[in-house]
């Protein structure tokens, strides 16, 4: 996501995402995965107003270690049973894995980042795999 504005406008939705969470007094967690590594960035924990100073710093990187990120939200998701969960995947969908939905999402939604001159759908793709809500970013 490292093109065409991509990551900025996913950082806005990010923020936005974050703000309803604050609102409805959500709790919320961030993982972040770019290259091979899928980093937590922001440990589960009841949503804050105050997001500018984790977000910011946010960054991407060549390659999407898409299963393994999938893998650790399934067990992030998996702890916190009493709770709605929902998985938000922000992506421009250039990752040739299709790993399987998550069983612990009770809701999923994707939003899709690409902007390539020749898209490849993939992001829409994995979406309809997943039984997920698409949203065209």
């Amino acid at each position: 996501m490292r093109h065409d504005g991509q990551l900025a406008r996913a950082k806005g939705q990010l923020l936005a995402l974050m703000q309803e969470a604050y609102q409805r007094r959500d709790h919320v967690a961030l993982l972040c995965f770019a290259g091979d590594v899928v980093e937590l960035r922001l440990p589960p924990r009841r949503a804050s107003a105050w997001n500018d100073d984790w977000i910011a710093p946010i960054g991407a990187g060549g390659g999407t270690p898409l299963a393994l990120g999938v893998q650790r939200a399934q067990q992030l998701l998996a702890k916190h049973e009493t709770r709605q969960r929902w998985l938000w995947l922000l992506t421009d969908g250039r990752s040739n894995e299709s790993p399987a939905r998550p069983a612990a999402a009770d809701v999923v939604c994707v939003m899709d980042f690409e902007r390539a001159r020749t898209p490849l759908h993939r992001a829409q793709q994995l979406a309809a795999q997943w039984e997920a809500r698409y949203l065209s970013a």
